[in-house]
């Protein structure tokens, strides 16, 4: 596996895992295990953040401690991504968040950006960008050119389940980005679907099935 290609073998994660991807799972039960994973795998993601050195005054003297130095921005793809979105933000409150809402045109079957907000001073931040599924990876890839673009030089990327096809094609158009997944699943269908999977993740957190 590429060495920028991170797959969770956390026990809760795996555990939580297999729980998310039971096709009886409520809609309240699928929301609450993405924002669990994505709370968990967010902890994985970001123990390489950069920092440096702050005196802290206790009660008792000054402490030696530490401080990120470098700001964060969330992106998640719309809309599924936003279900991972408020697990980013209790993990770190001060994170900035953009949002990247993309079509594929029926014509040209390439993405198209329909809407792209992003916080300023984005390439001067750490960009996580978030999708449940990377499938074939033409909407992870798109996301990032379109980010990118806009000046962002460090990002990742962070999903719950992946294809081998999804990856291979997210580390040859972006090498530089390194992905975090909670397990790699067997195969596409001919359908474009992961195999097993979970079925489409933006309907079961909206309760669009």
């Amino acid at each position: 596996m590429n060495e920028k290609v991170h797959v969770m073998d956390h026990p809760l994660i795996l555990h939580k895992i297999s729980m998310m991807r039971d096709k009886d799972a409520t809609v309240k039960d699928f929301r609450e295990l993405v924002y669990e994973i994505a709370l968990l795998m967010g902890y994985e993601s970001t123990r390489d953040l950069t920092l440096i050195d702050k005196e802290v005054q206790t009660p008792m003297g000054i402490a030696k401690g530490k401080a990120i130095v470098k700001q964060v921005a969330i992106v998640p793809i719309l809309r599924a991504g936003l279900g991972m979105v408020d697990a980013l933000m209790s993990l770190i409150p001060a994170a900035k968040v953009g949002h990247i809402g993309l079509y594929r045109d029926h014509e040209t079957l390439e993405p198209v950006e329909y809407y792209c907000k992003l916080p300023p001073e984005i390439e001067n931040r750490q960009v996580i960008v978030l999708d449940p599924m990377l499938a074939t990876g033409g909407s992870a890839i798109a996301a990032i050119n379109f980010i990118k673009k806009r000046g962002a030089k460090n990002i990742k990327f962070m999903c719950l389940i992946a294809a081998p096809e999804g990856i291979k094609s997210l580390t040859e158009a972006h090498p530089d980005v390194e992905i975090y997944c909670g397990a790699v699943d067997e195969k596409l269908n001919e359908n474009g679907y992961i195999v097993p999977g979970l079925g489409d993740a933006g309907d079961r957190l909206f309760g669009t099935v």
